[in-house]
């Protein structure tokens, strides 16, 4: 495995090995500007590029990875070659210290300008969960879930890097035994722990994405927060499903984690009991499925650990079904994977499955509990996988607090 000359030691999760993208600012430069995380710095890659006459100095010197997501997978690759030739390579040290800012002096930014959010549910626990609870009297999983990676349209102008507070929506809510709708702040709020998935290339209006096509296209994963307003979902929702109960707030996490990085965790998706259509069926082409162990930490209290290798439906076979239809993808497309959840109670990755509909609420070390999230609350999620040499590639983590309603 290829080591730095900084101080950062062989296995921390932003070694050598992962090199992630973010947008950062500082007090002293409130431009922002590309960084990679390398251990507890941020290297500013546009200041590296200019000091040594770097050929991708345009794409790597701005205020959004965009232009550099627009380039293309053979420019991804040799740009992050040559960035790790700036951290492994003596003669780049000068270079490399003047650019170099400590993590905790930063203010990190959304790293990427949005184009259009799609959102998933593409875990057969949570869908299996959420039906029980739902159609306690009927089959969990409806007619058309292991036939298609079921999704909607979100709203990418409410996408917000990790740390902005979110303010608790306000909406039509309608308990089964209310008489009448009525309004109000969202009284059952919810997170849903998610990884997503960002659109570097794109393609052409009527030309579908096929599953081959998955790494040409996307630049790279981080971790999402899909607040969830489930009362005013619930009242919403038929019949044609998530909209204001989800359209307030989605969190990312603001570093983006390069395919490139995660060559050591992938791995083969859940065996599927339904045989795919032929434009879903991946059984002969590369793993898929990526292990990522996630974390869900509430108030500082860890609550669930969710495993992603256990989603039932891929990245790749998201993309080439939002794209069948010949919708066209667009540099900053953003999609996210759904709620991830795993077999166990405490891999649930989302309130609503952990306390089973309010009716088992969690209990935090200071005594109190929680069926949904009250105001102050913090919820942070954070991610790692499987790196060369036993080593662990870092996501960081995506957090946000809850604020009071404004109306």
């Amino acid at each position: 495995m290829t080591s730095t000359w900084l101080p950062v030691p062989a296995d921390h999760p932003f070694g050598v090995h992962n090199l992630p993208y973010g947008v950062f600012t500082t007090t002293e430069d409130p431009i922002p500007r590309i960084g990679v995380a390398i251990g507890e710095h941020i290297l500013d890659v546009g200041g590296v590029a200019q000091a040594t006459g770097s050929d991708h100095t345009a794409l790597l010197d701005a205020a959004t990875l965009n232009p550099l997501m627009a380039a293309g997978r053979p420019v991804w690759t040799t740009v992050r070659a040559e960035i790790t030739a700036w951290l492994t390579d003596e003669q780049y040290r000068r270079e490399v210290e003047e650019n170099l800012v400590p993590r905790q002096d930063a203010t990190m930014r959304l790293p990427f300008e949005p184009a259009d959010y799609v959102d998933f549910y593409s875990s057969e626990y949570h869908a299996t969960n959420l039906g029980k609870i739902f159609r306690p009297d009927s089959e969990p999983l409806t007619p058309n879930w292991k036939h298609l990676p079921i999704g909607y349209h979100g709203r990418s102008g409410t996408l917000v890097v990790s740390g902005t507070g979110i303010v608790r929506p306000s909406g039509q809510r309608k308990a089964p035994a209310d008489a009448a709708p009525s309004f109000g702040p969202s009284l059952r709020l919810d997170i849903e722990a998610e990884v997503g998935f960002v659109v570097g290339t794109p393609t052409e209006l009527g030309t579908p994405a096929e599953l081959a096509d998955f790494r040409s296209h996307v630049f790279g994963v981080c971790l999402v927060n899909d607040w969830s307003a489930r009362d005013i979902q619930a009242w919403e929702y038929v019949p044609l499903g998530p909209f204001l109960g989800k359209s307030f707030a989605t969190s990312v996490s603001p570093w983006i984690v390069p395919l490139d990085a995660l060559g050591h965790a992938w791995v083969s998706p859940p065996v599927r009991d339904v045989e795919p259509l032929p434009y879903l069926d991946d059984r002969l082409t590369e793993r898929a499925g990526l292990d990522l162990d996630m974390e869900v930490v509430l108030n500082g209290h860890t609550v669930s650990r969710p495993p992603f290798k256990t989603m039932y439906w891929t990245a790749a076979q998201q993309l080439a079904h939002m794209t069948v239809n010949g919708a066209s993808l667009r540099t900053g497309d953003f999609y996210a994977s759904g709620t991830v959840s795993g077999p166990e109670v405490e891999q649930r990755g989302a309130f609503i499955e952990l306390t089973w509909n309010g009716q088992n609420p969690v209990k935090l070390p200071d005594g109190s509990t929680r069926a949904f999230l009250e105001d102050g609350d913090e919820v942070v999620i954070s991610a790692t996988a499987p790196g060369p040499n036993g080593t662990r590639v870092g996501f960081g983590e995506v957090a946000g607090r809850i604020l009071p309603a404004r109306t």
